[in-house]
């Protein structure tokens, strides 16, 4: 049964429970937000007046009185839920990894852009490996001039090519190659002579014929034109024997330039040798012909079966 109550009193169990929230204005006021002024920071380290840092500044103010039910909260849907599980080791082990890949830094890629080097060669651009010649960069110098002028003389030391054994010889010979054609042509001005220094030089480090007739045919025509004199020091058997097989099919004038010198004296009875370096290994073998020929010559004038005409 219905007991109907008198308008403005309250049930008895109102008086039990609060009045529920109602966040919509059915009176058309609008709940008045507080607004919080930040206080004056000074963001300097120091512990001054007014600093970040001070004392007044790390105890709360008790002025400010926030009431945290009339604060905006981020619904439930907002919020993010992480439902994946982390391994721990693999987070160790990506940490691994990324300190195992060292960092590429400026003076590594200056030093890495110094270890190739574009040059012009036949009107056609070509990279030169300089780390894998690195070793075989003094098989060609500079000796000097001779006579008037900028008349140079370039020196080929045989001795210093690569041996023939290494698995990368192909390689290193045509980078070579390209570093021999490139200098020659940054020391020669006007007319030049090559000295040919083939002493002390084994069987596995003499080049090739393809690789000379390579080295000729790629020589730029002013290059072949104002070459003077090409003198072969020491000269071996193979030596001979291959200048003596590409006759036919170099010039004639090419042909006329060669000239063999058997020891160093007689060269420098030829150009002056004050800025021409030859090897330690090519004066050792310098002297041990000079001494065998010597030991020849004594014991040929010796033999008293020889007549004095046979001596001469």
């Amino acid at each position: 049964m219905d007991i109907p109550f008198e308008e403005g009193m309250l049930s008895p169990s109102a008086d039990m429970r609060p009045e529920p929230p109602n966040s919509l204005d059915l009176n058309g006021s609008h709940p008045q937000r507080i607004k919080l002024t930040a206080p004056n920071i000074n963001l300097s380290l120091d512990q001054s007046e007014g600093s970040i840092l001070s004392d007044d500044n790390l105890d709360s103010p008790d002025e400010i009185d926030i009431n945290v039910d009339e604060l905006d909260t981020p619904d439930e849907a907002d919020s993010f839920e992480y439902t994946g599980h982390e391994d721990p080791m693999s987070n160790k082990n990506s940490g691994q990894e990324s300190e195992s890949i060292p960092e590429y830094t400026a003076e590594e890629e200056r030093e890495d852009n110094r270890l190739w080097r574009t040059v012009v060669i036949g009107e056609q651009e070509q990279r030169i490996d300089m780390k894998v010649i690195e070793p075989y960069r003094r098989v060609i110098s500079h000796g000097g001039y001779y006579g008037d002028g900028l008349n140079a003389i370039i020196v080929f030391a045989a001795c210093f090519l690569p041996d023939s054994s290494r698995a990368d010889y192909h390689y290193v010979m045509e980078n070579l190659f390209l570093y021999v054609i490139s200098t020659l042509e940054l020391m020669v001005a006007e007319d030049y002579m090559i000295v040919y220094l083939n002493g002390a030089t084994p069987r596995r480090k003499m080049p090739g014929l393809g690789w000379m007739k390579k080295c000729y045919q790629m020589i730029d025509r002013r290059l072949r034109k104002n070459l003077k004199s090409f003198i072969i020091v020491h000269p071996s058997w193979f030596i001979r024997t291959i200048l003596a097989v590409t006759r036919p099919f170099i010039s004639s004038k090419f042909s006329s330039k060669i000239r063999y010198v058997s020891s160093l004296s007689e060269l420098s009875g030829l150009i002056p040798m004050d800025c021409i370096h030859i090897p330690e290994s090519i004066v050792k073998y310098d002297e041990e012909k000079s001494y065998k020929r010597t030991v020849r010559t004594s014991c040929l004038y010796n033999d008293p079966e020889m007549t004095s005409m046979e001596k001469e």
